[in-house]
């Protein structure tokens, strides 16, 4: 029963690394002009929802202006993030295929970096996009956070796991 229990979560895992894979595809293959406009709009609630808490200045700076200052941020914050997730995501198929510690967190990255560059490469290909190396290197970065931030908590989880 425990191995099938085992064969369920490294698939679950698998699965869940490849949803997300093709999440990240699917928001590369938008046009430039769709893909601005989906951040733009998380950008606008972002500033209405900060808005709401600390009251923005309105008759100094626009709604639109703030947008427009903070899209780019916005759109980095996305690619780090994203690729954050990513890394925990193959840290734990990896470690539930029984890959050991260090090797896992080598694989998650080297595999990142790939994917990441892969990514820019196929926006190549889509209309009104590019490739950019800071967009690789801001999703490194997010692989590397959270391939290690699961390195550090993995030990602390199993010493937890077996005083149970």
């Amino acid at each position: 029963m425990n191995k099938h229990k085992n064969k369920i979560s490294i698939i679950l895992s698998w699965t869940a690394v490849l949803l997300w894979l093709v999440i990240i595809f699917s928001f590369s293959a938008q046009p430039a002009t769709e893909s601005d406009g989906l951040s733009k709009k998380v950008t606008k609630v972002i500033i209405e929802t900060v808005d709401k808490v600390v009251q923005i200045d309105n008759d100094k700076k626009s709604t639109i202006d703030l947008i427009q200052k903070f899209d780019h941020i916005i759109r980095k914050c996305a690619h780090f993030t994203v690729y954050i997730v990513l890394g925990l995501l193959m840290m734990n198929a990896l470690m539930r295929s029984g890959v050991k510690l260090f090797n896992a967190f080598l694989l998650a990255i080297v595999f990142c970096i790939a994917y990441a560059t892969s990514d820019e490469i196929h926006q190549l290909f889509v209309p009104g996009r590019g490739p950019r190396a800071t967009d690789v290197l801001i999703d490194s970065a997010g692989a590397f956070v959270g391939s290690g931030v699961y390195t550090l908590i993995y030990p602390r989880g199993v010493k937890f796991s077996k005083r149970k």
